[in-house]
């Protein structure tokens, strides 16, 4: 800082807008401080604008387009069905508009301070944010970092107008014909997925021995199983991406499968490698935070960094990638830095894959406990065993509890199927809790309903099933 130079103050300052920063503002103002927020691109982050949201306005759509084709099994059936591309895009947008435009609001409404431009640190006090015409300094008194994440570039497949980021495949002029998507990872599924829903030709390339890598194999079966049926989806497993030739009108991928190299053309090739979390070229060394070998900033039970006045959330940290996550950490650090006795606790975040059918799990699943040596009863109840499950023509799934067999406590769920995006919320809130098989199957669910399987789950874990044979 230039000497004789003013600095504004604040008592706490929050870079990155997204879903961990804005909400780590918004919880700070309400306990009291006095918040300045600073965001170098799109308010929402990358979850609202080029990630969850408009994701899953695309998977929505291309559900809708295989809806409105028709259901031979249930005597429904449709001709002509066409999609207008350039208006599923103006829909998407408008949903992340709604979004991103309630986050100004929510700050505002807050009455916190909002700054547009890039935050670099100074020192261990104070930031400068600067924007193209001008640098201010601010001084605070704590600062959490909220700065995300960025998709991964391999140096043989450089971005490009067909060689696309997450970014550019939400942002498509037209359906492809055909597409490669490099990685099998929960972000390439998902819009690999998408854009099979919308009649797209999908060759995967996965590295690993399976697609969604963090899922157990049972679960990933059924996604597999689906795919297969789709017809027009061909996962390649144990593949190395090799590179691409790219002309004016498609791209040509080579990859390599035990040895023996194979070649796809396509129109786009969608590379989905991972993410590397914003943590250069902020100026971190000024302000004394550590970060590792790959630029995670490590943390403790607070989300407090080696600086003990600056907080770091969201990809930038230890853990999955996950904007719940974000969110959850957001709070703590916030309140933390207010004075509060918050600390993270971990056991109870979910994570979700909007495959088809959906992915979701929290808690310790059947490898995991058994690792760590814990006694469990592992209770699975079938999709096909559910009437709304049957009645919406979606039997493939199950519903899984982990209970530790002591005393029946709740420590873990998978589902697999339809709606396990919103069902694994009970069965998330059930082990923060505390509860056990008896308390799930005591709770009166309502039939017919998808989340009856909680409750037929927790009786086969006390050993008295009523709608599977013992």
């Amino acid at each position: 800082m230039v000497v004789g130079e003013f600095a504004q103050e604040t008592d706490l300052l929050v870079i990155g807008a997204g879903p961990g920063g804005y909400v780590a503002a918004i919880r700070g103002a309400q306990l009291g401080m006095k918040v300045t927020i600073v965001e170098k691109g799109n308010f929402g982050g990358v979850c609202l604008n080029v990630g969850c949201i408009p994701s899953k306005a695309l998977i929505t759509a291309g559900h809708n387009f295989q809806h409105a084709k028709g259901h031979d099994s249930m005597g429904i059936s449709s001709d002509n069905v066409s999609v207008d591309f350039t208006k599923v895009q103006d829909w998407k947008q408008s949903v992340v508009n709604k979004l991103t435009g309630g986050v100004k609001g929510l700050l505002k409404g807050n009455k916190i301070e909002i700054l547009q431009g890039e935050a670099f640190f100074a020192s261990e006090d104070t930031v400068r944010v600067i924007t193209e015409d001008s640098s201010t300094p601010y001084k605070f008194k704590k600062a959490i970092i909220a700065t995300g994440s960025t998709p991964i570039e391999i140096p043989s497949f450089k971005w490009s107008k067909r060689v696309l980021s997450s970014t550019g495949a939400l942002a498509l002029p037209e359906v492809p014909k055909k597409l490669v998507v490099i990685g099998g990872g929960y972000i390439g599924m998902e819009l690999g997925t998408a854009y099979a829903n919308f009649d797209t030709e999908v060759v995967v390339v996965e590295g690993a021995s399976d697609i969604l890598s963090g899922f157990e194999p049972q679960m990933t079966q059924i996604v597999k199983k689906k795919l297969k049926q789709k017809g027009n989806v061909t996962i390649h497993t144990n593949a190395l991406a090799k590179g691409v030739e790219e002309t004016e009108d498609g791209v040509t991928v080579k990859f390599e499968v035990n040895g023996e190299e194979q070649s796809v053309e396509a129109d786009y090739v969608l590379v989905t490698v991972g993410r590397r979390p914003n943590t250069g070229d902020i100026g971190l060394e000024n302000a004394e935070v550590k970060i590792s070998d790959r630029g995670i900033i490590e943390i403790d039970d607070q989300c407090k960094t080696s600086n003990e006045n600056i907080y770091a959330i969201g990809d930038i940290v230890p853990g999955p990638p996950l904007a719940h996550k974000a969110s959850y950490e957001a709070k703590i650090a916030a309140e933390a830095a207010a004075g509060k006795p918050a600390y993270l606790d971990y056991s109870a975040i979910p994570a979700v894959v909007f495959t088809d059918p959906e992915l979701a799990t929290v808690g310790y699943t059947e490898p995991l406990a058994k690792e760590e040596g814990l006694e469990i009863t592992v209770s699975k109840f079938p999709f096909a065993a559910n009437g709304r499950a049957l009645a919406l023509d979606e039997p493939d799934g199950f519903m899984k509890l982990i209970t530790r067999k002591e005393d029946g406590l709740l420590i873990g769920a998978q589902i697999a199927g339809t709606g396990a995006s919103d069902m694994i919320a009970e069965l998330g809130l059930a082990i923060e809790a505390g509860m056990t098989a008896e308390d799930i199957a005591l709770t009166i669910h309502a039939h017919p309903s998808l989340g009856e399987m909680a409750m037929e789950a927790a009786e086969i874990a006390m050993g008295m099933p009523i709608h599977v044979v013992k």
